[in-house]
């Protein structure tokens, strides 16, 4: 049994292998539309671990390593969804600030002369539509004076349509969107860091509503949080900024705030935003082409012994999950602080939700003064500029895990008159097609969905579920154990909800 290792993702890899998770492809691939097809075809499966890339001798590649949610949280000591969100929420409480180290295994190549991204890289080409080979798995690092001093990581990204340049994209309410905003006019130092460690990943995903985590916070000090010891980190080759020590790739340059380019040619000769096709987007469109940010590579620099590619789909149960535990954690933590703390239950996102657009939020009503409190949390965080377009209020005795539990809710709890909270005009959110129907006009607003059993209401009664006495029997006394558990293999998902509520 392996040695579980998450401070890297070569030694994660390590670890998975053992456990059984990993699919190894040993024959050659092509990142030119291979890998992702092959990856979106095991779609919330194993992790898989390609070890011939064509084009690259020497490289590999891993993805699917965050699709399953029976496989990743285990990296965390988590058995599941909730617990990673509980995990991640304990880590924002209690970072654990990065630190410096002189030597770093992602600097034991550095390249600075001859730069040639494309050559080096083995970025993918995602569908035929693409705009070209677009870079979406990486970890944009920004410190020192440009964050307050703090750490900022996120995913942004990136198309290099040059040598050693190409676009940065970073939306206007992002952290990224306001240093490019606060030091226009400079080239602002970066490290672009690829393949970094699990926890890093998570924190970079994390979109987390900025009233919780503000500009200039230590968001590498979350991931520090989650992994239970401090990242480490070191000065980069070639900019005044810091790179992962522990990524496979990290690609140093600037932001070049002058300069404004199309993400792609067909863009340019639009002259329009989301005319020209992009890449597909985590909503599930095939996102379209803007104008952006120019990046300015300086150096590369990566392992020496076969630096592995992380390639995560953006539209994937694995670009949702990267995304979920930090994000349902910030909401969560908002939450709490709107109202009294055990009032809020729980808070997920749904798969369907993608990651970013929706939440479902799990209230526990115990006195009649709390009705209304689950209005009130929908309001404040729907109309935050980072937040989700759709929000629903459930109470405790819905499984917000399970779709098909929250539709059921959905379905018998809501009053149309008075449990439809909507809104327009609040934000603008570029890559949700209907926030692009009228050019910069925040179209979409918000909608809340209040699914509560109102407290006081005088026919309560006809709430009352039916109860099967699934409590009240032990089913080894008709059935073997593995009987028992063959027979719920083949049940469904929603079946295991139910069975287990006896409902």
């Amino acid at each position: 049994m392996a040695k579980k290792d998450i401070s890297s993702m070569r030694s994660t890899l390590e670890y998975l292998e053992a456990e059984g998770d990993v699919l190894v492809v040993k024959e050659e691939v092509d990142p030119i539309l291979e890998v992702s097809a092959i990856t979106k075809s095991f779609d919330s499966g194993p992790v898989l671990f390609f070890q011939k890339i064509k084009g690259y001798p020497g490289v590999r590649d891993v993805s699917n390593v965050f699709a399953n949610e029976k496989i990743y949280p285990k990296l965390f000591d988590a058995s599941n969804d909730k617990e990673m969100m509980r995990k991640a929420h304990g880590a924002m409480l209690r970072p654990i600030g990065p630190k410096v180290v002189e030597k770093a295994p992602s600097q034991e190549v550095v390249i600075t002369e001859g730069i040639d991204v494309f050559k080096t890289v083995p970025i993918l080409k995602h569908t035929e539509e693409d705009a070209g080979r677009i870079l979406g798995g990486l970890n944009v690092l920004i410190s020192g004076k440009y964050f307050n001093n703090g750490f900022e990581i996120s995913f942004k990204r990136t198309h290099f349509q040059g040598k050693d340049w190409g676009t940065l994209m970073a939306g206007d309410s992002t952290h990224i969107g306001q240093i490019i905003r606060r030091f226009r006019g400079e080239k602002i130092p970066v490290t672009l860091n690829l393949c970094t460690p699990p926890a890093v990943n998570l924190a970079a995903a994390g979109t987390y509503l900025h009233p919780i985590v503000s500009y200039g916070s230590d968001e590498l000090g979350f991931a520090g949080g989650l992994q239970g010891y401090a990242v480490e980190i070191v000065r980069a080759k070639t900019v005044d900024a810091y790179a992962v020590a522990q990524a496979e790739w990290v690609i140093e340059g600037y932001i070049d705030t002058t300069q404004h380019l199309w993400e792609s040619d067909k863009a340019a000769q639009a002259g329009k935003w989301d005319i020209a096709p992009f890449f597909p987007e985590y909503t599930g469109y095939l996102g379209g082409a803007v104008k952006t940010t120019r990046f300015e590579v300086t150096a590369i620099t990566h392992r020496k012994d076969q630096p592995i590619f992380f390639s995560p789909l953006a539209h994937s149960f694995e670009g949702e999950n990267l995304m979920r535990p930090f994000r349902c954690a910030s909401m969560y933590e908002y939450a709490r602080r709107i109202v009294p703390p055990e009032f809020v239950a729980d808070v997920n996102v749904l798969q369907g939700q993608k990651g970013l657009l929706g939440m479902v939020i799990q209230v526990k009503k115990s006195r009649r003064r709390d009705e209304g409190w689950q209005k009130t949390l929908l309001y404040n965080i729907l109309t935050l500029p980072e937040a989700p377009q759709v929000g629903i209020a459930v109470d405790e005795d819905v499984d917000i895990y399970s779709a098909e539990d929250v539709i059921w809710a959905l379905t018998t709890r809501v009053n149309p008159q008075t449990g439809i909270i909507k809104g327009g005009g609040e934000r603008h959110r570029q890559g949700n097609p209907m926030e692009e129907l009228v050019e910069n006009s925040g179209l979409q607003g918000f909608l809340g969905i209040d699914a509560t059993i109102p407290f006081d209401l005088p026919m309560k009664g006809v709430f009352k579920q039916g109860k099967y006495p699934v409590d009240k029997i032990d089913l080894k006394k008709w059935f073997t154990e593995e009987r028992i558990a063959s027979a719920r293999q083949r049940m469904s998902e929603y079946g295991h909800v139910l069975a287990k509520r006896g409902s």
